[in-house]
């Protein structure tokens, strides 16, 4: 089997809630997706999804994906996507670095491996471990009294687990996480994400702040370095996020004793290859691992949710289901959201159908 043509697709995805932030004031109102299709000489079609958040939350951005892509494409025709190492391999010899604008294309090999398999790709990266995974929702960063009100309202979807956006000036992120906590209960888990917004020293009065809270820190500042100079001052769970984007930067972590759990993305780290093979060595060092990503809907919801489900349990912490945060469906397949849980399609591959439809025509045709 081999790719014979590549599309390449923009969809906007508004947010339902108008608009997602995070520390330092960035903001943006959807995710610009980037869809991918790989055609094969057997017919099977494999599709996948990236959409870096914004052009301010990491080293990615929309048009770049798309610029990305256009450069790598070629290099892929005429692969087996039943061998997406080889085929992420002969796209780094195109483009070094980028990783995010190769992960749709890395991610379309797989669901078209899964198909021609006929295996959904939980089992092809190695089985289902229970059938659920647990959400979490995200409480963006605003006046306390309206993210109180926002974690009430995730509350009634199910969801039982919340990331509170912090990052900003200590005390008020402080007045945040005691409104939300008020309106929640003492026993709902808290992960209080900064985004690697504060400095060291902004951080550790965030850290003196929180008593005997039971939360989980998330990237509290921008570097490895920094979060591990903190590590001395945080009693409480220390999660890594932006700063983890290879596996070096996982062993290093895990050396330096900084790192109590991990949140890998997949666009971030370049695809389902590249992510499978962190979140194996998270499992390998008995790092707790959530895995997600940086946008999308359904298609690449999908992808989550298969790569969370074949984690194993005692070290699967919980993820996103970002195609319930948006109000356009580029798929047809996903299992419903139940009682604050995901499950992942029971069909081959991704298990999902684009919505033709939605996608429209393309910008990018390589054959």
């Amino acid at each position: 089997m081999r790719i014979v043509r590549i599309l390449g697709y923009r969809v906007w995805l508004p947010f339902a809630e108008g608009s997602y932030g995070v520390s330092g004031g960035r903001t943006t109102s959807g995710f610009d997706s980037t869809v991918v299709a790989v055609r094969t000489d057997g017919g099977i079609v494999g599709w996948g999804e990236a959409a870096p958040l914004g052009s301010t939350y990491d080293p990615a951005f929309p048009a770049g994906a798309r610029a990305g892509l256009a450069e790598v494409a070629p290099a892929a025709i005429g692969l087996d996507p039943r061998g997406p190492a080889v085929v992420a391999r002969a796209l780094d010899g195109r483009l070094q670095g980028h990783l995010y604008a190769k992960s749709a294309l890395d991610m379309a090999c797989w669901d078209a491996a899964g198909k021609a398999a006929g295996l959904p790709l939980a089992e092809l990266l190695g089985g289902r471990f229970g059938k659920f995974v647990e959400l979490y929702r995200a409480v963006a960063p605003g006046p306390p009294a309206a993210m109180a009100e926002r974690a009430r309202g995730y509350l009634g979807l199910g969801v039982r687990r919340l990331q509170v956006k912090v990052g900003d000036d200590p005390g008020r992120d402080l007045e945040r996480l005691r409104a939300v906590r008020a309106e929640v209960g003492p026993e709902l888990p808290l992960f209080l994400d900064a985004n690697g917004g504060w400095t060291a020293a902004q951080a550790r009065r965030f850290l003196l702040g929180l008593d005997d809270e039971r939360v989980t820190i998330e990237q509290p500042c921008s570097s490895l370095e920094e979060c591990a100079a903190l590590r001395p001052h945080c009693p409480w769970p220390l999660v890594l996020d932006e700063a983890i984007d290879s596996p070096a930067a996982l062993v290093r972590a895990h050396s330096l004793g900084a790192v109590d759990g991990v949140t890998i993305k997949i666009a971030r780290v370049g695809g389902i290859t590249r992510a499978r093979i962190l979140r194996d060595l998270a499992v390998a060092l008995r790092v707790p691992v959530t895995v997600e990503c940086t946008g999308g809907a359904e298609i690449d919801t999908a992808a989550i949710a298969h790569l969370s489900l074949s984690t194993p349990e005692e070290l699967r912490v919980h993820t996103v289901d970002f195609h319930n945060w948006v109000t356009v469906s580029n798929a047809t397949g996903m299992p419903p959201s139940e009682g604050g849980r995901m499950q992942a399609p029971e069909a081959p591959g991704l298990g999902v159908e684009p919505r033709l439809e939605v996608l429209g025509e393309p910008f990018l045709d390589v054959s």
